[in-house]
């Protein structure tokens, strides 16, 4: 008998897995293979803008991922950092061996079991979730968490051949994903991909702008166990007008473009024939090559994600300057995977009317490493109080990008796989990369799930943010710099909430808001909506974008 039995062993199930332990359950983990726990499926980094924040707000309530990248970091890179620290992304890339090292030895650590089976089927008892049939036999427990990435009937697309499969190599959950439409929560399918791995020994390194590591040593994590990698150089290349044609011309042999793919890929991570196609003014695109590992000679081209056939993916990448003589070790694909309708769920992730079942990731309609981890907190930490009967732990988008993401997916649903950026945050000021103790700290510890070393940590940052010495540290500077636009922006979301009537007019061009999304501009646009109260039911349309919103319109009318 478990308290929680976690189905699924990526980034959002381990993190599920590890949190539901440290609060005091009983937690087994499924997987169909035990050496894949915490295996970086596509690029081999961790954070960035916005997604680095929640990595942050992970490591306050002592989850995984700050801590393993840190293990596993061969590459540190703080992004936009010639801007105010608020939209800090604090980037590392990761030696892929090391950091799933890192993830089953800190898994180790919090007491999870790890089951090598798969799950076939929820069983239900009177509404409830009861028990979770697997190839190992029947394994009962309170509640249930369903962390399946991109495996639930997926399927992998290179040109025209199609191979069954969540990832290169591993087999697809077809038994649960039957099930999962049967009870009702399928909403249809979405797509992700990845770029083909070119092998460094034939890149002409030379002729490539050089992206070296940060020379002050950063961690993810605030508890800092002194682990040291040698750091490797990226590097830049970029795609040309050659390039261009020869995907242009290919387009017909693309699944993209055939009909073969149905699922709708992410708008801010395209695959680079849709680059080519949405953006055939642009003359070229960057290209990061990023090492994989301190011991191999695998690199992963960021910004080539493809499903062009093989012969096709080699010609395009020997077509840009410093690849010519390249060789691909692993072509690109794409892949096709189920998802539910993340409204279904309530705001600690549970399946609103069947008790006991969670749900954490890309199964949620989103997309990224950073999100399915934040998501496997939130649901790991819940599922432990509905089996122990311990309080729920809420997220509230006015103190944490995890709550931001939680209240847009429960709230708006998704028709895109969701990304975070910190443009969905409508208090993206006060929610800083390197704040998050001082956000979530109080929390982390009402929640009884961190450990005594986080809980000093936690602790000591209070007591030094109450003392003088606080105005002369780098996040006490950080807080007396925007607390005026803090306060100001509170009196503005104050306001959009009083003057919901306010009239939008009708020639109103939602490209000249400030600080409003491509996304948002063209929902808003395709809706013309009357009235702000009329643009908050927009769907997709978020409180970030309507207090953006809001400050336009009103200036409008003044005007």
């Amino acid at each position: 008998m478990y308290d929680v039995l976690v189905i699924g062993s990526g980034h959002a199930g381990c993190e599920a897995a590890a949190a539901a332990a440290r609060r005091g359950a009983r937690v087994g983990l499924l997987t169909f293979r035990a050496e894949d726990a915490g295996q970086m499926s596509c690029n081999p980094s961790i954070g960035g803008v916005g997604k680095g924040h929640l990595v942050r707000e992970l490591d306050v309530f002592d989850g995984l991922m700050g801590r393993a990248a840190d293990r596993a970091a061969i590459h540190r890179r703080m992004l936009n950092r010639s801007k105010g620290p608020a939209v800090w992304g604090p980037r590392v890339q990761a030696d892929r061996k090391l950091y799933r090292e890192a993830i089953r030895g800190l898994l180790r650590e919090s007491g999870v079991e790890v089951l090598t089976a798969e799950a076939r089927r929820l069983v239900i008892n009177r509404g409830e979730i009861a028990a979770v049939d697997t190839s190992i036999g029947l394994l009962s427990a309170c509640a249930v968490v369903i962390a399946t990435g991109t495996f639930l009937d997926a399927r992998m697309f290179v040109g025209q051949q199609v191979i069954e499969g969540g990832r290169s190599g591993e087999r697809a959950s077809h038994a649960l994903a039957h099930q999962v439409r049967d009870i009702g929560l399928a909403q249809g399918r979405l797509k992700t991909g990845t770029p083909p791995r070119l092998d460094g020994r034939t890149v002409d390194w030379a002729r490539l702008e050089d992206q070296p590591s940060d020379q002050d040593r950063w961690t993810m994590s605030a508890l800092d166990d002194g682990t040291r990698r040698p750091q490797l150089r990226c590097a830049i290349a970029r795609t040309n007008s050659r390039t261009h044609e020869i995907i242009e011309a290919n387009f017909g042999r693309s699944p993209l473009f055939a009909g073969a793919i149905e699922g709708r890929g992410p708008r801010y991570c395209p695959s680079i024939e849709d680059k080519v196609k949405r953006f055939a003014d642009r003359d070229s695109h960057q290209v990061f090559l990023e090492p994989e590992a301190l011991d191999g000679h695998l690199i992963y081209p960021n910004g080539i994600s493809t499903s062009l056939p093989a012969d096709v993916q080699l010609d395009f990448v020997r077509s840009i300057e410093g690849l010519e003589r390249a060789e691909l070790v692993r072509p690109g694909y794409a892949v096709e995977y189920e998802f539910v309708d993340p409204r279904r769920l309530n705001q600690n992730l549970q399946v609103r009317d069947l008790p006991g079942l969670f749900l954490a990731g890309q199964i949620n309609g989103t997309t990224g490493y950073e999100e399915a981890a934040a998501q496997g907190l939130a649901a790991g930490l819940n599922a432990a109080a509905t089996a122990l009967e311990l309080d729920q732990v809420r997220f509230d988008r006015r103190t944490s990008y995890i709550g931001v993401m939680i209240d847009d997916l429960t709230l708006q649903g998704v028709t895109e796989p969701y990304r975070m950026m910190t443009a969905r945050a409508e208090f993206r000021l006060a929610l800083r990369a390197d704040n998050a103790t001082t956000r979530l700290g109080e929390a982390a510890l009402a929640a009884g799930c961190v450990s005594q070393r986080r809980k000093r940590q936690i602790e000591d940052h209070f007591v030094l943010r109450s003392g003088p010495a606080w105005a002369q540290t780098a996040e006490g500077r950080a807080d007396a710099l925007y607390l005026p636009y803090v306060e100001r922006q509170q009196r503005e979301w104050e306001a959009v909430q009083r003057d919901s009537r306010v009239w939008i007019p009708r020639d109103f061009d939602y490209r000249e808001v400030p600080g409003l999304s491509n996304e948002m501009v063209e929902r808003l646009s395709a809706a013309g909506p009357e009235t702000l109260d009329h643009a908050s039911r927009v769907p997709g349309v978020t409180p970030a974008a309507l207090s953006a919103l809001f400050v336009a319109a009103s200036r409008r009318a003044a005007a």
